[in-house]
């Protein structure tokens, strides 16, 4: 099978099971996501979703995260990893949305990765997802499976260079559908230790499955 080929047959399936895979975070509005996944960063989206709701309810905008105090937002934090760059973070991003964005969240990655707590990764998530922009986020899930899968090379050995091979051979309308499909296998099927290959709808055109079960 072709490179060219095995994305086509991934696309094809993902197109068919997975049809309407969205981020697993809970949000309203830019300003939510935009915490959640700043939390997000190697910690799982369903303690981010525990988390959230008080944030959210204490500081509804980003107004009002900008004045937060460290000692009153860190409580809501602490459960999350590394609780006090985070709530740092996020006081600096709201301070800097409203300084310098005029209080609405940027969308472009350029703008996204100026705010403290927000990487490529991040600014990827943010623009995809709320814009649809054609933007690959590569987190351990993403990095994982698509080397796994073989759609990139072994030699691909940066996120940035994971994301600017999915970006090269997915079709521009699939890229921020794309990175849900590839987060989600990697969550719950190609996992980490133990990857669920007999159970997986991937393996005519997975390299590892060929591999591991000659």
């Amino acid at each position: 099978m072709t490179r060219k080929e095995r994305y086509q047959f991934v696309i094809d399936y993902f197109r068919q099971h997975s049809p309407e895979a969205e981020t697993e975070l809970i949000y309203d509005d830019p300003y939510q996501l935009l915490v959640a996944v700043i939390l997000s960063a190697q910690c799982t989206d369903k303690r981010v979703n525990m988390t959230t709701p008080a944030i959210f309810e204490k500081y509804p905008d980003t107004a009002s995260l900008s004045r937060a105090d460290f000692d009153a937002l860190f409580p809501l934090v602490k459960s999350i990893s590394y609780p006090n760059n985070k709530t740092k973070h996020l006081i600096g991003m709201a301070a800097m949305v409203m300084e310098k964005f005029k209080g609405q969240i940027p969308m472009t990655v350029d703008e996204l990765i100026q705010l403290p707590g927000v990487g490529r990764k991040t600014a990827n998530v943010i623009t995809s997802v709320i814009d649809q922009q054609p933007n690959m986020a590569v987190d351990t899930h993403v990095f994982r499976v698509s080397k796994r899968i073989g759609l990139v090379p072994q030699t691909a050995s940066t996120p940035l260079a994971v994301e600017k091979e999915l970006i090269k051979n997915i079709p521009v309308e699939l890229i921020h559908k794309a990175h849900h499909w590839l987060i989600l296998h990697g969550r719950y099927t190609c996992l980490a230790r133990n990857p669920k290959c007999r159970d997986c709808g991937l393996q005519q055109a997975c390299h590892y499955f060929h591999k591991n079960n000659s």
